[in-house]
């Protein structure tokens, strides 16, 4: 069948085409375009539990008030917006509806700048975390649909290397901000609104995806973007192999929900859900409480900000890491490792003997952070079909969610009920169970995203 027969195509035909293409051929600049909105993701993931000190002492908010804006609305947005508007990407599309989550992302931080008190405040980061939840979930997915089989994991870990700089930044942008200006907190939040606006325009040069595309009836369009990537390895001197068939025609027409509870997909949702339930019991209760706990030991807020500011050069470095090994070793076992190292910063951090080694406890947690977001969220996406990617990624990490809520609790309980040393192990241990879950997972890593789909 050749490629110019575009009026007898099948979607298993031009899938499969896809799939031989062993490299990225589209242009490069897409995954800039979309680590821009994972930057500005965790940007805001983290300017919350900055900002917070000083919105608390300026609405006069108790610790609990803080907690729930900073925290549970957000996360309660963060939950409803990825479920929501990731069961509307599987019926209407990755390209339109990541232009979508961008814009609200935008707009929620741009509100939050107005904030005049608690209930203000509290509606804007809700508005936030709708937008934010859904566009973490479908940048996953959309880039996992695009990039080859065996450059997966290296691929989604670049442009995750992107948009995790927002969150080793954010703590120098707190420190220069906060500490110095009563409206600091103000001007983070503009910052943030402004870097997601800059995604939002860029995104408008994304094509859709061709998986997508095929399984919906839209074969002729999938092609298009097919030969865009034909073109590409074409032009790098790439000779491409005669194509496999894919085998998706089967999943064309399934309701994406229904789909999710049949198996094997329903064991791998509660698999999911679990792992990143305790994942982000930690993940949590780090970001959202260690500047206030690390404070509360006798350390100015600069100073606090300083260490993890610092610290945070991990991020960066641990994405880079993972990018280079991502598609070299099974992907739960690199989830595992990553949970390890996150157990031996919880650990430093709690030890707090001096200065230099609570900077390096923050580095190695940050390491981890930046080794274990993105192979996560990648193997979350590859565990369920195309019909029903969007929506088992958003069931996953939303459910998942609820962690959060509990770390962000669970954290500053615990160091007040026994002491600072125990508070951190608990979390570094609810990291590790993240860990031993995911060894539990199907193999991904190399294989056809319609091999794991079956």
């Amino acid at each position: 069948m050749s490629a110019g027969s575009a009026s007898v195509l099948t979607a298993d035909e031009v899938l499969a085409r896809q799939d031989r293409i062993p490299v990225w051929t589209l242009p490069r600049r897409y995954l800039v375009i979309i680590g821009i909105g994972y930057f500005f993701t965790f940007f805001d993931i983290a300017d919350i539990g900055y900002a917070m000190p000083a919105i608390a002492e300026q609405f006069k908010l108790s610790g609990s008030e803080s907690l729930f804006v900073a925290l549970a609305l957000g996360l309660i947005g963060y939950v409803i917006g990825s479920i929501v508007i990731g069961a509307i990407s599987d019926r209407m599309g990755r390209y339109r509806t990541l232009i979508v989550t961008l814009t609200i992302t935008a707009v929620g931080s741009f509100l939050d700048a107005t904030a005049t008190g608690i209930v203000t405040l509290a509606l804007w980061r809700f508005v936030t975390g709708i937008g934010v939840g859904a566009d973490l979930n479908l940048v996953s997915t959309y880039i996992g649909e695009l990039a080859p089989a065996g450059k997966r994991g290296r691929i989604s870990n670049l442009t995750f290397l992107v948009g995790i700089l927002g969150q080793a930044l954010t703590p120098f942008i707190a420190l220069a901000l906060v500490p110095n200006f009563s409206f600091g907190w103000r001007l983070m939040f503009v910052l943030g609104g402004l870097i997601a606006t800059i995604g939002v325009f860029a995104r408008f040069q994304l094509p859709e995806s061709p998986r997508w595309l095929a399984l919906h009836g839209r074969v002729a369009e999938a092609d298009a973007v097919v030969r865009r990537m034909e073109a590409g390895a074409a032009a790098r001197g790439i000779v491409l192999p005669e194509p496999r068939p894919a085998n998706v025609s089967g999943e064309t027409h399934a309701f994406p929900f229904r789909a999710l509870f049949r198996r094997p997909y329903g064991t791998r949702l509660i698999l999911l859900a679990s792992m990143w339930f305790f994942w982000y019991i930690g993940n949590y209760g780090f970001l959202g409480d260690a500047a206030t706990l690390i404070a509360g030991q006798g350390f100015a807020v600069s100073s606090s900000l300083l260490f993890l500011g610092v610290g945070a050069i991990g991020y960066p470095v641990g994405a880079l890491v993972m990018a280079l090994i991502a598609d070299r070793m099974e992907r739960r076992l690199l989830i595992f490792g990553s949970t390890v190292i996150w157990l031996i910063g919880m650990l430093l951090i709690g030890a707090k003997l001096d200065e230099p080694m609570l900077i390096v406890g923050v580095f190695v947690a940050s390491l981890a952070l930046g080794l274990y977001l993105q192979v996560a969220y990648t193997y979350t996406a590859e565990l369920f079909p195309t019909r029903a990617r969007s929506s088992g990624f958003s069931l996953s990490d939303g459910i998942g969610h609820s962690g959060g809520a509990v770390g962000a609790l669970l954290l500053p309980s615990m160091v007040g009920a026994t002491s600072f040393f125990i508070g951190f192990l608990g979390i570094g241990i609810t990291g590790l169970i993240a860990g031993l879950i995911a060894l539990l997972g199907p193999r991904t890593s190399g294989r056809r995203l319609e091999e794991v789909s079956h």
